[in-house]
């Protein structure tokens, strides 16, 4: 089945979707994303994604192409032509073609890209990873210093996925100065003594949507946060870890450079947040 894709105010089989070979996002990797789930056709987290593309874009002096009530008539819409009930909408804005490869930004007047495509992932909240847990590596952080911008240039967490999947795990951990800061598409989380434990927002890390809900929704139910960096050697000692994203939502993490974490399998705490997330998210989705 073909899908229906959005192209800069436009709604397109897919296979007649074109971008310019000029646009900046493919010539400079200058754009900027975000990834909506759907579960049970309804948009989790919304608001918060639409919060966070604007300070992206405020943050890349690159213009808002659309209104809030044009992202989501967006997404409605392709979450209907395209019979989506579990799955994802991915939204890109480039800041788009000025007709030639310059180092400088072009003029104002040049139009943003605005893509949106969706991808139907069945059964999305009944993950078997979340069921089992993942394993991850660890490597070192190279990417550049602005990761709080989500931006399209994702090469690196590319390159470190690739080797997890070459070392026969499911992630990696990025670590920078000894401690770690995230997950390759993830923030990174362990929990010791009932204490859930993650790294506190900066430039050093994606302001995660999920991240947010997730915290939220553990404090209400009077869970300990504590928003600080930890070492690998600390995430091997801990009681649990997780991660969390707004495609995975709360995954357990049951091995770290091969060590077991606690019992080696999924935490008791891990999952209660998993279907707390769920569950109150679920009561806002849109």
């Amino acid at each position: 089945m073909t899908r229906t894709v959005y192209l800069n105010g436009e709604y397109l089989p897919e296979t007649e979707a074109k971008v310019s070979i000029f646009d900046r996002a493919f010539l400079m990797a200058d754009g900027v994303y975000e990834v909506v789930s759907v579960l049970g056709g309804k948009l989790l987290d919304f608001d918060g994604h639409l919060v966070r593309l604007k300070r992206s874009l405020d943050a890349l002096a690159m213009q808002n192409p659309l209104s809030d009530a044009d992202y989501l008539e967006a997404h409605r819409a392709l979450v209907e032509k395209n019979a989506i009930t579990d799955g994802l909408i991915y939204l890109q804005v480039s800041r788009g073609n000025p007709g030639d490869r310059d180092f400088a930004f072009p003029s104002d007047d040049t139009q943003p890209t605005v893509v949106m495509f969706t991808q139907s992932k069945p059964g999305l909240a009944d993950s078997p990873a979340a069921k089992a847990g993942i394993r991850v590596i660890s490597v070192p952080d190279q990417r550049w210093h602005r990761r709080d911008i989500k931006t399209v240039q994702l090469l690196y967490p590319s390159l470190a996925k690739m080797e997890a999947k070459k070392a026969g795990v499911d992630d990696a951990w990025l670590v920078e100065e000894g401690k770690v800061t995230e997950g390759t598409s993830n923030n990174a989380y362990i929990i010791k003594g009932g204490k859930i434990i993650t790294r506190e927002l900066s430039h050093d890390i994606l302001h995660g949507i999920t991240r947010a809900a997730v915290l939220r929704f553990a404090r209400e139910a009077q869970m300990a946060v504590e928003e600080r960096s930890f070492t690998i050697e600390e995430a091997q000692g801990a009681d649990e870890a997780f991660v969390t994203s707004a495609s995975a939502f709360v995954t357990p993490v049951i091995e770290i450079d091969g060590k077991a974490i606690g019992t080696g399998k999924p935490g008791a705490l891990a999952l209660r947040l998993r279907e707390i997330y769920l569950e109150e998210s679920l009561k806002n989705a849109r």
